[in-house]
């Protein structure tokens, strides 16, 4: 279940049957590599605590366990996790989700190691994709893993597309990184919120361009347009099937399921979703969210071990277990290759640059070595650390995971390759996001320790060696 076949021959201790093959993408559908048949995900979005009380909920057995017979009984194949300690193992739970039937979309950020819509250029650096990076270590093991998600919802206005150019170079640099590790081709993707001024633009954008790396493998969309009783034609469902047609790799709803209704969510949008008046275009999608929080989207309400189902459970379990996926291929676009093109830059609309911004240089010592340590909730608000890559140290105190070794390796080298003017990163794509859902800006904020490592990073290096050369002189006189 966790490795490839190659690193389970090279690692007999690792040595557990899958009971799940991988999902890799053909086309616009995702596929189930053992059967051939069509993959639909049908799931929910999990991150028990919310932002407020951050938790890692496949970091403890006793968290995972709990929740998954109820995961069970709903009748869901995956679930979409938006924030993990990279430094915990996640064995236990993993298995055990393998075990029954289920998937994982992995959201690769922290509140506070993401791309920043306050200063997305500042966040993109070297730090921050040591932090990515280990947590691909520690994640791509797992057969059951189906994706990653490289942002949620960075761009959430008019104002903030320009984050974009920082989201899709992070995009290339995963999908480098799992080919120069020899993991197997995991789908990377990003989570759009559903903004009315440049949807497609952000869908285009995150597929256009020559190079395969740079484009996503797969599309999620935040879309909360069908409340209630609501319809094909009447929720708007059915003027996104034809925006997003032609789209050539999966488009899914990283988020639905509207709250704006009295009582209890009945979820008939279930019915739509799995019809093939969508499966052409749309492959399933996640509701938000599992547990109850502050934003009132809870299917169950959780008080310790202790979980009680809401009616919006009920109504979620009856529809997805009375609503069959269509037949065959359901209407799929196998015209991969056809790929969007880039929409122009416009001042106030649409201000990505199709031309990306080099990796940190610092960072190609991963490509070599791995990750190295997880720093999990250590690693700290990388959003405002915007120093030289030269003062980045490489720890190989840990061991780093890659397919072609078989498990774990030495993760070798120490110290930074040359510099490059890193960065760091953080803040507006990770935990719980999204303004539709009231849950607040994620805008982050430098404080005065912010500003004064900014001040040290960047010129820290300098005051210490006019200090060492002014003590020589004396010393000397």
């Amino acid at each position: 279940m966790k490795f490839s076949t190659i690193s389970a021959l090279a690692s007999l201790t690792s040595l557990v049957t899958a009971a799940l093959p991988p999902i890799n993408v053909t086309g616009n559908a995702f596929w189930n590599t053992e059967t051939g048949d069509r993959f639909y995900i049908r799931g929910v979005d999990y991150q028990p605590g919310g932002s407020s009380n951050l938790t890692d909920p496949l970091g403890d057995e006793s968290i995972c366990k709990r929740d998954i017979e109820y995961f069970k009984e709903l009748g869901i194949n995956t679930i979409r996790v938006y924030s993990i300690d990279n430094e915990q193992s996640h064995d236990a739970c993993m298995e055990a989700l393998d075990d029954a039937g289920i998937y994982l979309i992995l959201d690769v950020n922290t509140p506070k190691a993401s791309i920043s819509r306050a200063s997305a250029k500042c966040s993109y650096n070297v730090k921050y994709l040591q932090n990515v990076f280990a947590t691909i270590d520690e994640f791509a093991q797992y057969d059951n893993v189906l994706g990653f998600f490289a942002g949620n919802e960075v761009i959430n206005d008019d104002k903030s597309t320009a984050t974009a150019t920082y989201v899709k170079a992070t995009v290339r640099d995963m999908k480098k990184y799992l080919k120069a590790r020899g993991f197997r081709a995991i789908p990377v993707g990003y989570s759009a919120a559903d903004v009315d001024e440049n949807r497609l633009q952000a869908a285009e954008y995150f597929n256009c361009g020559d190079d395969e790396d740079a484009r996503i493998d797969m599309f999620g969309v935040n879309d909360y347009s069908w409340c209630g009783d609501s319809s094909f034609q009447q929720s708007g469902y059915k003027e996104k099937v034809t925006l997003y047609a032609g789209y050539s790799v999966p488009i899914f709803l990283s988020e639905f399921g509207c709250n704006e209704v009295p009582g209890s969510r009945p979820f008939t949008e279930i019915e739509s979703i799995y019809s093939t008046d969508m499966s052409g275009v749309f492959s399933g999608g996640l509701v938000y969210e599992y547990s109850q929080e502050d934003n009132n989207y809870g299917l169950v309400d959780i008080d310790g071990d202790s979980v009680t189902k809401r009616d919006d459970f009920n109504n979620l379990a009856e529809q997805y277990n009375k609503t069959k996926n269509p037949e065959g291929n359901g209407g799929f676009n196998s015209q991969s290759s056809n790929y969007s093109e880039c929409p122009d830059f416009e001042d106030g609309k649409w201000e990505a640059n199709n031309t990306l911004p080099d990796m940190p240089s610092a960072a190609s010592v991963f490509f070599e070595s791995g990750a190295g340590k997880p720093l999990g909730t250590n690693a700290g608000d990388t959003q405002w650390a915007c120093g030289d890559d030269d003062d980045f140290k490489f720890s190989s105190d840990s061991t780093t995971r890659s397919a072609t070794t078989g498990g774990s390796q030495s993760s070798g080298s120490s110290g930074s390759s040359s510099s490059g003017s890193g960065s760091s990163a953080s803040g507006s794509g990770s935990s719980e996001s999204s303004s539709s859902r009231g849950s607040g800006s994620n805008l982050a904020i430098p404080t005065v320790f912010n500003i004064a490592y900014l001040i040290l990073d960047n010129f820290g290096g300098i005051c210490l060696l006019t200090f060492v050369l002014a003590s020589v002189i004396a010393i000397t006189v």
